[in-house]
């Protein structure tokens, strides 16, 4: 139960997770620098430290979510990696000159006011060299840090698939009527009608079934395909519904809307779906 509170909220606990993490960064460049200069009597070089660290790592944490983008567009997988790795390796430019870019206005515009002297660089090929050569160590970190927590998430969570003809298993229909989930080294299976609703997440799309969410790689228009004859529908970019599991729905003066599912839960609608969406319950309701 820990875990899937986590999965509901981690919308707000993930980018936590990676304040506290720059945080304890941050802190911990500032204590070794400090350390350093505690073996000069310039009072000037303490608050540098703080200025000096504390630009950098608010810069990496404003590129964080533009570095996830990127990823999700050039994953690092087997049988990719050939064409993406060295998508990273030139992005990593890219990264360390929007890095070192906020970085020396930060420390331009604080410097003057905090330390009393003009921030600047004598020798900008080998100040960037010098930085961009930290960027490729940090960015890969990052990068390794965001696939181990994917990967611990996706083992304790379990991962959906589409059955295969050699799982062992022959579904009774041509539809999807199940999805087989792995999850800790076990294999069960998930029927398609215990689904509550779906929700786009990056590569993947979230099944959520009762309280518990399983991932599975795809997007939201091939899953709105072939769950269609199920009685699934798009009401969203963002969200696929179970038909059978709709309560209520309230629409907006702006038109988009919301819908109620029996779980509680509240889904939105947009309304390019609004139309589609009323029919299919008209449809269900029968005569």
């Amino acid at each position: 139960m820990i875990l899937q509170a986590y999965l509901q909220h981690r919308r707000f606990i993930d980018p936590a997770i990676v304040i506290a993490l720059l945080v304890a960064g941050f802190l911990a460049s500032v204590a070794t620098e400090l350390m350093d200069y505690s073996r000069s009597d310039l009072d000037l070089l303490k608050p540098r430290a703080w200025v000096l660290e504390g630009t950098s790592h608010l810069a990496i944490g404003l590129l964080i979510p533009l570095m996830i983008w990127f990823d999700g567009v050039f994953p690092l997988r087997i049988g990719q990696w050939r064409r993406t790795l060295p998508a990273h390796l030139v992005f990593t430019l890219v990264f360390s000159a929007l890095h070192v870019s906020l970085m020396y206005v930060g420390r331009a515009l604080i410097y003057p006011r905090v330390i009393g002297v003009s921030y600047s660089w004598n020798n900008v090929v080998a100040e960037f060299t010098y930085e961009y050569l930290k960027d490729f160590r940090t960015y890969f970190l990052i990068l390794a840090l965001l696939y181990l927590y994917r990967f611990v998430l996706v083992r304790m969570q379990g991962e959906a698939g589409f059955l295969a003809p050699d799982d062992g298993v022959k579904p009774e229909s041509p539809l999807v009527d199940r999805f087989l989930v792995k999850k800790l080294g076990r294999e069960f299976l998930v029927r398609t009608a215990d689904i509550d609703w779906i929700e786009s997440s990056g590569n993947y799309v979230n099944l959520h079934v009762d309280e518990r969410v399983y991932p599975l790689r795809g997007t939201m228009a091939q899953i709105a395909d072939r769950l269609a004859p199920q009685g699934f529908i798009r009401v969203h970019r963002q969200a696929i519904v179970n038909s059978d599991r709709i309560a209520e729905l309230a629409v907006f003066d702006s038109g988009d809307g919301e819908l109620m599912l029996e779980s509680s839960v509240t889904v939105p609608v947009s309304r390019r779906y609004r139309q589609q969406l009323r029919e299919a319950m008209g449809n269900r309701s029968g005569p």
